[in-house]
């Protein structure tokens, strides 16, 4: 089988070695410090991220990344959000005052409120949208102290809960971003990067 190139962006601090390991098995081969030209080229992109978003906004455009990364998203190259990765595509987060996400898709990134345990550490239901083509229900692996509550237009959805309804995922075409771990999600979540690696996004991701 045929080793597919696999470029993993860098926002500072990221879960870099589970991606690494779970792409590996998947027989990817995981590539790091791309260049510019990299991001905006090479079949396969990873943006993992846990930590702050005004600081992966900060690192990204240190590395010059910022940019063709965005270019390569609207663009709908294949490309995989993960955590801080899925917040990233947003205009800007509670978290980080000042600071401009990607703008890939509208809306704020906002911090869980209420009576819950802050950050959200552990297993939790994933829901499908009805007919969805990119997603399954399951259970996902999540860290986070912030989400993304507007469902956005045009993009496929699949939901979770938390002090309310949230996005858990989102994808258009060969583009997915995820708000929980598929890396640490055992093979339900392997299963999403495999679909994703060979190509079938688009298939009905129940039957798989």
């Amino acid at each position: 089988m045929t080793q597919k190139d696999v470029h993993i962006v860098s926002t500072g601090t990221a879960n870099i070695a589970s991606v690494m390991a779970s792409l590996r098995r998947l027989h990817a081969q995981p590539q790091l410090e791309p260049t510019p030209a990299q991001v905006l080229d090479a079949d396969y992109v990873v943006l993992p991220g846990v930590g702050a978003f005004g600081a992966a906004v900060e690192m990204l455009k240190k590395q010059q990344l910022f940019a063709p990364l965005r270019e390569r998203i609207l663009a709908g190259k294949p490309t995989f959000a993960i955590c801080l990765g899925l917040q990233l595509f947003c205009e800007a987060s509670e978290e980080s005052d000042g600071f401009e996400g990607l703008g890939i898709v509208p809306g704020v990134v906002k911090r869980f409120t209420g009576d819950l345990r802050i950050p959200q550490f552990g297993w939790s239901g994933v829901k499908a949208a009805e007919k969805s083509h990119h997603f399954r229900d399951g259970y996902a692996y999540y860290a986070n102290s912030y989400c993304l509550r507007d469902i956005p237009e045009g993009w496929d959805v699949a939901v979770s809960e938390y002090g309310g309804e949230y996005v858990a995922a989102m994808a258009k075409g060969d583009v997915v971003a995820c708000q929980f771990h598929p890396e640490l999600s055992g093979k339900w979540g392997q299963s999403l990067m495999s679909r994703w690696l060979s190509g079938q996004m688009t298939d009905d991701g129940r039957k798989s």
